[in-house]
């Protein structure tokens, strides 16, 4: 199974997973799908299914045109609101293509039909990988757009955080930076958290991506993973971990963003499909 990391838009993240032996592939928030298809052509690939992470144009806005151009492709979601779903999946409900194996990770909060997918290999040594959409980040976690700070506390904990610790997390964006920059004022002192900093502004320089990560690097400087050490407690004034998760959040919603690169009304056209990604 190999996974392709495919960049799009501003800073959004569309993969393959491919099985070698078939060259059979799965696609992952496919949002720009004429890009995703040169590619399937390119590698002499057959698109069998999409998973979807949830509704938001930028990660399911090329489903209806993948469905047009590849008769009986499946779209898998967890929210009817998706665009081209054909297949409803709910919790812990397995797919199998060839040897290829998908778990589905209900992980309502930033919307409230958010999933996520385990994907692994019959008889491979290779680590598993999942797909966490805009759920989890690289030293990040999702806005709660549409849930609670419970949700996702469940979500990280839970259904993410118990998977095993060598699974390659493969997100739905580029935020790496700016979220460890974010995790340094949460910890100052974090030695691990300074290390990845360095390392993610060296691979913006060159313009590469910081995808994946794996759940035990997460662990060391994810802030919304660490709610029981000391400094990110003393960071929120907070002790349970539900509240010093809430209060992490609303730190993060206030910390400096970056200006948009695109202007707004290219981003409108782009979201209801006036351009071509």
């Amino acid at each position: 199974m190999r996974v392709k990391v495919i960049s799009i838009l501003e800073d959004n993240y569309m993969y393959l997973v491919i099985e070698e032996q078939t060259k059979q592939a799965l696609a992952v928030d496919p949002a720009v799908p004429h890009r995703l298809l040169e590619i399937v052509k390119r590698e002499e690939l057959t698109l069998v299914a999409v998973l979807t992470t949830h509704h938001h144009w930028d990660h399911a806005h090329g489903n209806e045109a993948l469905l047009k151009e590849i008769p009986g492709l499946k779209v898998y979601g967890g929210d009817e609101r998706i665009d081209g779903l054909t297949d409803k999946v709910t919790d812990a409900q397995e797919l199998k293509f060839n040897s290829i194996n998908v778990r589905c990770l209900f992980t309502p909060c930033h919307t409230a039909g958010h999933m996520c997918y385990f994907v692994w290999e019959d008889e491979c040594a290779d680590a598993p990988a999942v797909f966490t959409g805009d759920t989890l980040f690289i030293a990040g976690c999702g806005k709660f757009l549409e849930g609670s700070a419970e949700q996702m506390y469940r979500n990280l904990t839970q259904a993410l955080g118990s998977l095993p610790q060598e699974t390659k997390v493969f997100c739905g964006h580029e935020y790496t930076v700016k979220n460890l920059k974010f995790a340094l004022l949460v910890e100052p002192d974090n030695k691990k958290v300074q290390e990845m900093l360095t390392w993610a502004r060296a691979r913006d320089d060159e313009d590469k991506p910081t995808v994946p990560s794996t759940l035990r690097e997460e662990f060391q400087y994810n802030p919304f993973l660490r709610l029981t050490e000391e400094g990110v407690q003393k960071f929120t004034g907070k002790t349970d971990p539900v509240e010093v998760l809430r209060v992490l959040r609303q730190e993060k919603d206030k910390f400096k963003k970056p200006k948009e690169r695109l202007p707004p009304q290219v981003l409108l056209a782009l979201k209801w499909g006036l351009l071509r990604p």
